[in-house]
């Protein structure tokens, strides 16, 4: 399959520049600015075309709690997004903790094949936090584990754990939550895991990737430990940067001070923060109303960090891509991310001065639940193409 893209404005974490892009197989030929070949062309009339969108984070609840959200609906939520590759978390049912369960995704996804996915295992087994003689039996699909959606509790388990992958080369990723110390405070609960995970990543020389950053403090001390040469990458989402704790909407960690946003967005803007990770938690309205925490949040994820970020003049559009795609490619391992002949052929069309009120009732996830609902934000994903592929139009 060829495809020919003609007359973008062509940005990467890198690049600015008018040209096209010659795209066979699934992967980037040739870039140049007045390519003529014989295939099928996309005349992108001047709109900016940059690398898809790469979530490090997120939850398609496929198996078993497919009544929030199911591979389908998740992919087809996430290319209207702007992403082409997602990372899944294991808090599924069962149980991400085989590779039974980890197979049983990647050959569901691969055959809606509108996304790449990979698949987290838990650290424990059934997030039961005691537990990792399971991972005995991971092989090289899996490339991270986590309990996300639970803390690690157990200093020794968390130790074991790093120890572990380290041998593996595999990426501890931390959902920072001391759960005795949750009832007390969760800004303290998030403080003391981010510590005592930053002490065992330099203990241990495990990769660490610290889940969902939301406190000044959390922050401060992944600055310390990557100043400091531990193997450390962290993550931030949309609503975390975008909301203050004005905004009474239940998501775990939760919607913080405005002093904490302010220092998340000046992190980012010092490069502290790797990636954008959006945290996608589809919920039924059921579930919603019991107090499940978690918002859905991968359709509207580009919208509220180019708005908050890049409109408001914090970060460069450069800036922007390299923490939605370049640097998440990069930590989980996928050739994606950048404007680069050999690079995959996934990009997003977007139109920046394009405003659009956000609807719940729109999305393509199951999950209609968002704090967002009837705001309205610039930048809106016109088209997402993956290996060379349009997958996504805006009607």
């Amino acid at each position: 399959m060829e495809l020919l893209i003609k007359n973008a404005k062509i940005i990467d974490h890198a690049l600015s520049f008018k040209g096209d892009i010659y795209v066979k197989d699934g992967i980037i030929k040739e870039i140049g600015e007045t390519l003529d070949k014989a295939c099928d062309i996309l005349d992108a009339k001047g709109q900016i075309l940059m690398p898809a969108f790469v979530d490090l984070h997120c939850h398609f609840r496929d198996p078993g709690l497919t009544y929030k959200e199911d591979l389908e609906t998740g992919s087809r939520a996430a290319v209207k997004g702007g992403f082409t590759t997602v990372n899944l978390m294991p808090n599924t049912k069962p149980i991400v903790s085989s590779m039974e369960t980890v197979n049983y995704v990647l050959e569901k996804a691969a055959k809606i094949g509108l996304i790449d996915v990979h698949q987290t295992m838990s650290i424990t087994k059934d997030l039961q936090g005691k537990d990792i003689s399971h991972l005995n039996n991971i092989n090289s699909m899996v490339k991270a584990v986590t309990d996300d959606g639970r803390g690690v509790n157990d200093n020794k388990v968390m130790y074991d754990a790093m120890t572990f992958a380290k041998d593996k080369g595999l990426i501890v990723m931390s959902h920072a939550e001391d759960e005795a110390t949750t009832p007390i405070s969760q800004r303290l609960s998030e403080n003391l895991m981010t510590y005592r995970d930053t002490a065992l990543a330099k203990y241990t020389g495990a990769r660490l990737h610290m889940c969902h950053v939301s406190t000044i403090e959390a922050m401060k001390d992944i600055i310390r430990a990557k100043e400091e040469g531990y193997s450390v990458t962290c993550e931030v989402t949309p609503h975390h940067i975008a909301l203050t704790d004005e905004v009474k909407y239940r998501v775990n960690p939760p919607i913080r001070r405005k002093e904490d946003v302010m220092f998340l967005i000046d992190a980012i803007k010092k490069g502290y923060v790797d990636a954008i990770g959006t945290d996608h938690a589809p919920h039924s309205k059921e579930d919603k109303e019991k107090g499940a925490c978690g918002m859905s949040g991968i359709e509207t994820a580009f919208s509220i960090c180019y708005s908050n970020l890049v409109k408001a003049g914090e970060i460069s559009i450069n800036k922007l891509s390299e923490i939605m795609s370049k640097n998440p490619a990069e930590i989980i391992g996928f050739n994606k991310g950048k404007i680069a002949i050999g690079y995959d052929a996934d990009f997003v069309l977007v139109d920046l001065e394009g405003k659009e009120k956000i609807d719940v009732n729109n999305f393509e996830s199951k999950g209609k639940n968002s704090p967002f609902d009837g705001m309205e934000f610039y930048g809106m994903v016109m088209k997402t193409i993956k290996a060379g592929k349009i997958v996504y139009e805006r009607k």
